[in-house]
């Protein structure tokens, strides 16, 4: 019962953190009528009871559950932790429209349809770093990917002389290029680092239950690395930039 009162708070404080910020893009420039630490306040009220449930659900005494929608409300919840600290510093904040009715979402069905699968018994920290490092991992480049289709908007619109509207609310092309970045790039060494804490900490990578997981991991590892290498020696970006992280995203 208290898990659900503690859930359904936190799913209503992740959904009005996102409509503030839909409210306030809609507007271009009501910022004053909808300050973004408006958005920000409830955001890190939303994780912050999330994470009340997810000490209950995932971080049991048994060890790490991450049944499939325990997993899902995990990452859910990880993603939105990052781009709300992001949003401290940088102006990544309207991601959270896309993203924080995720977390609502994904919270949601983890107290639905709870699961159990014990991927790491107690005093098995390596392993449990393996998997949460991968997870924030994924969280990254989870948010690169709404900020690609954030961006192939922008592109779009300015390609065919739309610039009003909600363009008039964010960053301008070249620094939404560059936050693209330096997600990426935070994302590919996290995503480096698990591969070779993998290694490390797994006895076998290419076991029957992990292989598909090692594999998809490791073209994603390829694609990102070369999608990097592109910005870095043919500064690639535009339409190239938002196809190859999306591609990687996939995998």
């Amino acid at each position: 019962m208290m898990n659900a009162v503690i859930g359904g708070l936190a799913a209503l404080l992740y959904l009005l953190a996102g409509s503030w910020l839909g409210l306030r893009l809609a507007r271009a420039g009501g910022g004053a009528l909808w300050p973004r630490g408006g958005a920000l306040v409830l955001g890190w009220g939303a994780v912050l009871l999330h994470a009340m449930i997810l000490s209950r659900t995932v971080f049991e005494s048994a060890g790490l559950n991450l049944g499939f929608f325990n997993a899902l409300s995990f990452t859910g919840w990880l993603i939105n932790v990052v781009l709300l600290a992001a949003a401290m510093l940088r102006p990544v904040e309207n991601l959270g429209i896309i993203v924080l009715p995720v977390g609502a979402l994904t919270l949601a069905v983890g107290l639905l349809f709870p699961s159990e699968r014990i991927v790491a018994d107690p005093g098995q920290w390596p392993l449990e770093l393996h998997i949460l490092i991968a997870i924030l991992a994924y969280a990254l480049l989870s948010l690169a990917a709404v900020q690609a289709i954030l961006l192939a908007i922008q592109d779009h619109r300015l390609r065919h002389r739309q610039p009003g509207g909600f363009l008039r609310g964010i960053p301008p092309l070249t620094e939404m290029e560059t936050l693209l970045f330096q997600m990426i790039g935070a994302g590919f060494i996290l995503l480096s680092v698990t591969l070779f804490s993998g290694f490390l900490f797994l006895q076998d990578l290419f076991a029957q239950h992990v292989a598909h997981k090692t594999v998809l991991s490791l073209i994603a590892w390829c694609v990102f690395a070369m999608l990097l290498w592109g910005r870095w020696r043919f500064g690639w970006r535009g339409q190239t930039a938002i196809r190859w992280t999306l591609s990687g995203f996939v995998f």
